[in-house]
């Protein structure tokens, strides 16, 4: 995967935009952070899962996801390698970011996202 195809998956979420934070793109929905990229390096991107869906992420795919060091990772700051990622799993953990970060009202709209 290429962070062109980490930024396509991202909005094509509901209601998601790019800003930047910290001299990097980051994806929002409705004014909150899901992902960003390019952090701490070009090769990479992050999600904010929950810690849960964090730890079954890394767990089954440790070349691609890995906690954030520090306080950030223990609450779910994801770090997502982006050559080793396939699109399927990382459209999935950019999926799972996004409802972990969106709004009740979106997840339970009728603009819900495609089933798993």
């Amino acid at each position: 995967m290429t962070a062109k195809d980490f930024r396509r998956i991202a909005l094509s979420l509901p209601e998601t935009e790019e800003r930047a934070h910290m001299s990097h793109p980051d994806f929002r929905v409705c004014g909150k952070i899901f992902a960003t990229l390019g952090y701490p390096d070009k090769s990479r991107g992050m999600v904010k899962l929950s810690p849960e869906a964090q730890h079954y992420f890394s767990r089954d795919y440790p070349d691609v996801f890995v906690p954030v060091k520090g306080a950030w990772g223990r609450n779910g700051a994801t770090s997502v390698y982006l050559k080793a990622a396939k699109k399927e799993i990382l459209s999935k953990a950019i999926q799972a970011a996004w409802r972990n970060t969106a709004p009740k009202r979106l997840l339970t709209s009728e603009r819900l996202l495609k089933s798993d």
